[in-house]
């Protein structure tokens, strides 16, 4: 990842991981522009190549074969990634709307969106059709489609609304992968039967009449009945109707035409064609807002209409990255002009492909592997990532800024004081706290809001208090995430011990830089963590906030117990049930993240148990009789382990087959790739009696790996362990597992406390 001591002058915020933004990401990681900080907005963490798709679809490649990583590139970009969906824009403040997650600023925006399909303009489409497009969201549907034909009985028919390129090439992938899966599976390949439809009187409009007619050939020769001339005006359950009258049987229809700009696009003020798409001028700016970008299929270029093509979007990255730094230094962007005539290579779903070119065009299993090799080196320039190009250049300020602005920067890079000269301002401070709602409680007398320097809260009768402090540096570069982490870390201790969470004061340490930038920075890390602490019925009552060089936050949070119900380390009996709430591996695979060596979806999954509360659990292992609880967190399972058998003068038997894990984290760990606590927390494995017998085992290392946010580990009375777990899983947590169970002290003593068992 890009590291970048510069205080941060400019927002950059990418909406959309398409081909041209993917692009961009490449080019900023290998020369980055100081002072500049660029930020992805997706909602999804792999982004397909469209190139490759019909290929994927029809078995020749894998997943990972035809999607880029945009985690990864974007950590190799030095790029924040924030994993959401744009759903509007307030372009007087400049800030963009999402979904699940505050409104994000910026100072400079490019939209690489897409398209989406028009359904809604043919009645019932909606309901009863599969879109094709976004293609981003494809995969899931098409997953689900072929486990469907695959497990239908009889024959099946498939509909395809879209006679283009894409129509065409995912009619032909489709049939040869299901054709070949009924074939496998000992089936008549014939029960599958297809039919495409386009409201043109031919196929592939806009290619020449030599591409049309190799098509046409072999559509007639795989048995594709195409229904031309006329548009599908009804889309029914199992049934659609053209506006010629034809109606046709059909199991599933799949939509690859009418494809346009999503809705919330007509809110925003921009200059729209007809189809819903972003007008932009030359260089890539919309018509309306200079400081807005658009590429891909969501933009219209004015001056150079072309179809909507991958090609254009990948031959925009270039451009669009130059002029979104351009722009930034205060220089004026540079016109681009598209090429007239481009290259198409169209797959037959067998292996073969046609290249069109103009009026020229050529074909056979040849141009299939030629275009192979061409898709192939495409997708090695985002997955085999060089060593990224050093700059010590400063970024030309002076024609973009104003006096104040400039003032600003010059007091962001200045000498920082120590002491409480290095705190937040106030001012800052106050703005950025004050859109946050903690939830109030009856019994916190001075809060947040208070102008005092510190909280008063009442304890009621009868009750006891825990407290407990925890506080790192950040491990994700998405401070509203980070937030939720940091807060749920923290409250874990006091629901392991069966208590209420009732307030939390924050410490935070936030990067200096110009105030906007800081107080957007506090506002989106404290908002995840006010979501969590609300959720938990905490209330957040005050804090401190400092400059330092990370991002960094943790909470002292006060807790209510009953003083007869705490479920302590030392309350393990010899013959209970020991079980995990969560699965484990976050160490391994954030060290694998900072060194670009894991997937997306490991991190997308180890973030997801992350944000997840641990409260509802301990709730559930109170009710079953639990006497014994800890959160794993920071020494490890084995770590947290050893804590509870020692002052309970126990033993215990641990399964490492029957420990959750993360996706990932055994490969992760395998590679060597550990946390930087590893090495001291496998000091315990001293611990372990007969661990040389196991040291090769997949999990082996996983049981030292340090976790932040991980689940319950706690005992449970044997005979209502496995009721337990089943009441966990449906409450939510559905790795829940018994990994061991508590037997009797060995003569020998609590100095090897541990047995690990397949």
């Amino acid at each position: 990842m890009q590291q970048n001591d510069q205080p941060v002058l400019r927002d950059i915020v990418l909406v959309g991981g398409g081909h041209s933004h993917v692009g961009v990401l490449k080019r900023f990681a290998m020369q980055p522009v100081p002072g500049v900080r660029l930020t992805l907005i997706c909602r999804d963490t792999h982004t397909p190549y469209s190139g490759m798709l019909p290929g994927y679809v029809a078995g020749h490649y894998s997943y990972d074969d035809v999607h880029i990583d945009l985690s990864k590139l974007a950590e190799y970009a030095g790029a924040r990634f924030y994993r959401d969906e744009v759903i509007g824009l307030d372009r007087a403040n400049r800030r963009i709307k999402c979904r699940g997650r505050p409104d994000v600023p910026y100072d400079i925006l490019s939209i690489n969106i897409g398209s989406s399909p028009r359904v809604s303009e043919v009645p019932g489409a909606s309901e009863y059709s599969v879109p094709v497009k976004p293609i981003n969201g494809f995969n899931s549907r098409w997953l689900s489609l072929l486990q469907r034909i695959e497990d239908h009985a009889g024959p099946m028919t498939i509909a395809v609304v879209g006679g283009g390129a894409g129509g065409v090439e995912l009619t032909l992938a489709m049939q040869y992968r299901l054709q070949h899966a009924l074939g496998r599976a000992g089936k008549d390949p014939e029960l599958v039967r297809f039919h495409l439809f386009d409201s043109s009187d031919q196929i592939l409009a806009t290619h020449n009449p030599r591409v049309r007619k190799i098509f046409q050939n072999k559509l007639s020769e795989r048995g594709v009945i195409m229904h031309l001339g006329s548009p599908v005006s009804r889309v029914g359950n199992q049934r659609l109707e053209t506006a010629a009258g034809e109606t046709l049987e059909a199991d599933e229809v799949l939509w690859v035409t009418r494809a346009g700009g999503p809705a919330w696009l007509e809110q925003t003020g921009l200059a729209l064609d007809d189809g819903g798409f972003i007008r932009v001028r030359d260089t890539l700016q919309t018509e309306t807002d200079e400081t807005i970008f658009a590429a891909g299929d969501i933009a219209n270029m004015v001056n150079h209409p072309r179809e909507k093509a991958g090609v254009f979007a990948v031959r925009q990255g270039p451009p669009l990255a130059g002029n979104l730094k351009r722009l930034a230094r205060g220089k004026p962007p540079k016109p681009f002009r598209p090429q007239t005539r481009w290259l198409a290579l169209i797959s037959t779903g067998d292996q073969f492909a046609v290249a069109s070119r103009g009026k020229h065009c050529f074909s056979g299993a040849w141009v299939w592997r030629w275009k192979d090799w061409i898709d192939r080196r495409f997708m090695e320039k985002f997955t085999d990532l060089p060593p990224m190009e050093e700059t010590a250049r400063l970024p030309d300020t002076s024609a973009a800024q104003n006096a104040e602005e400039a003032s600003q920067a010059i007091s962001a890079v200045a000498m920082r004081c120590g002491g409480c000269g290095a705190k937040v301002g106030s001012t800052v401070l106050s703005r950025a706290l004050g859109n946050l709602n903690p939830i109030e409680r009856d019994d916190i007398i001075v809060g947040l809001h208070a102008p005092d320097d510190a909280a008063v809260l009442r304890v009621p009768p009868g009750k006891a208090v825990v407290h407990t402090v925890d506080f790192f540096r950040a491990f994700i570069d998405d401070p509203y995430i980070f937030g939720k982490v940091a807060a749920n870390h923290s409250l874990g201790d006091a629901f392991a011990m069966g208590a209420e969470a009732q307030s939390a004061t924050a410490v935070a340490t936030v990067p200096y830089g110009i105030e906007s930038k800081v107080e957007d920075v506090v506002f989106q890390m404290m908002s995840g963590a006010v979501e969590v602490l609300n959720e938990a019925g905490c209330a957040l009552v005050g804090g401190h906030t400092g400059e330092g060089r990370e991002l960094a936050l943790g909470f002292a949070v006060n807790g209510l117990i009953d003083p007869d119900k705490v479920m302590s380390k030392g309350g393990l009996r010899a013959g209970d049930a020991l079980i995990l709430t969560k699965p484990i591996g976050t160490g391994t695979l954030f060290a694998a993240h900072a060194r670009l060596a894991a997937k997306g979806r490991w991190i997308d999954s180890a973030l997801a148990s992350m944000i997840q509360s641990n409260q509802t659990a301990a709730r559930c292992l109170l009710e079953f009789g639990s006497r014994a609880c800890t959160d794993v967190t920071g020494f490890g399972l084995l770590g947290h382990l050893v804590e509870m058998t020692r002052p309970s003068g126990v033993d215990a038997q641990l399964s490492l087959s029957a420990i959750p894990v993360l996706p990932g984290a055994e490969q992760t760990a395998a590679a060597g790739i550990l946390s930087s606590l590893q090495p001291a927390n496998i000091r315990l494995r001293r611990g372990i009696r007969n661990q040389q017998d196991w040291v090769q085992h997949p999990r082996y290392p996983l049981i030292f790996d340090p976790q932040t946010a991980g689940g319950l580990l706690a005992s449970v009375p044997a005979e209502r362990a496995g009721e337990c777990v089943q009441q966990l899983k449906a409450l939510g947590y559905p790795h829940t597992a018994i990994i061991g169970r508590i037997t009797a002290q060995d003569e020998q003593g609590p100095i090897e406390p541990i047995t690990l068992t397949e």
